[in-house]
């Protein structure tokens, strides 16, 4: 494997007992790129994120993100780690402010940058979201694409270098989800390294280079993207219909 990747995947499998999730998947992500992880339902596109998220542990194989090697070494790479999932992860009786404090607070962010710089920090991470208006009310009034909004800045309230993105675009409509076309542009040009399962192919195609494309938890495929019409013919003999 490269010694220049920023993420190493070596023959990594996963089995629910008897199930396999994943089977004997390999492969490389270097510092920057933006990957979209593609497949059908249940061919396990959130099982291999939540892996790379160190909130699973494999049945097999090598996982080193930075150098560090899931899962024993899951604390150093937890705080590089931006991760949105199918769950918002945050508590319905605080509110959106209340909520990114919460996060500082287990990120240490008071004691790295000061606090008045963490409220700057909670303020512009509102505001990219566009619920700056509703930071002082409770979570539990939002819709699920506010939710999903409030998810977004809660995985990139530390600067991490690495987003891990399940399905970002749940529960957006049209104008949140070209905000989060617009931030995923924005933090790639920002040099983070992005993984986000998509299931828009036309949208994988419009912002990523390249794609995993998973079918049966094997890696099918890893091909650069050229245009939306070569990737969805590619998806479509790779996977099961």
């Amino acid at each position: 494997m490269s010694d220049s990747a920023l993420i190493k995947v070596e023959a990594l499998s996963k089995a629910f007992g008897l199930r396999p999730a994943l089977r004997n998947v390999s492969f490389e992500v270097g510092r920057g790129e933006l990957v979209a992880l593609l497949g059908a339902n249940g061919s396990g596109k959130t099982t291999l994120l939540r892996i790379l998220a160190a909130l699973s542990r494999p049945s097999s194989g090598v996982v080193l993100i930075g150098g560090w090697q899931l899962p024993k070494e899951a604390l150093a790479v937890r705080g590089q780690l931006g991760v949105v999932t199918h769950l918002p992860l945050l508590y319905d009786d605080l509110s959106a402010a209340e909520n990114l404090q919460l996060y500082a607070e287990l990120y240490n962010l008071p004691r790295e940058i000061g606090r008045q710089a963490v409220q700057a920090r909670i303020r512009d991470a509102l505001a990219r979201v566009g619920l700056a208006k509703r930071a002082d009310d409770r979570v539990r009034t939002f819709s699920r694409g506010m939710q999903q909004r409030l998810a977004l800045a809660r995985a990139t309230l530390h600067d991490p270098a690495v987003l891990l993105l399940d399905e970002p675009y749940t529960g957006l409509d049209a104008q949140g989800s070209a905000l989060l076309d617009a931030l995923i542009a924005e933090w790639h040009a920002q040099g983070r390294t992005i993984i986000a399962a998509l299931h828009d192919l036309a949208r994988a195609a419009a912002l990523c280079q390249r794609a995993l494309i998973l079918a049966n938890g094997k890696l099918a495929a890893d091909l650069s993207i050229s245009d939306a019409e070569t990737l969805i013919a590619a998806f479509n003999a790779l996977t099961p219909s």
